[in-house]
């Protein structure tokens, strides 16, 4: 009977290398359909607008850079 088992567990694949496997799959698996779903986001989606620039904050940058505003 020892030898059978013997012969089973010598035959078959090792335990620990199945759950590499499967660990392994899954997180390719996730990655993957993360990078899809990211490309598909980005297509479907597009890049995001910027908010407009108030007034207020635009006649600061351009006295900041030395430039008045019109109308100053």
């Amino acid at each position: 009977m020892a030898n059978a088992k013997a012969d089973v567990v010598a035959k078959g694949f090792n335990p620990g290398l199945i759950v590499l496997l499967v660990v392994g799959g899954l997180m390719l698996a996730f990655l993957v359909g993360n990078y899809i779903l990211y490309v598909y986001a980005q297509r479907t989606i597009g890049p995001k607008k910027k908010k407009p620039i108030s007034k207020k904050k635009m006649r600061k940058e351009r006295l900041k850079q030395g430039v008045s505003a019109p109308g100053e």
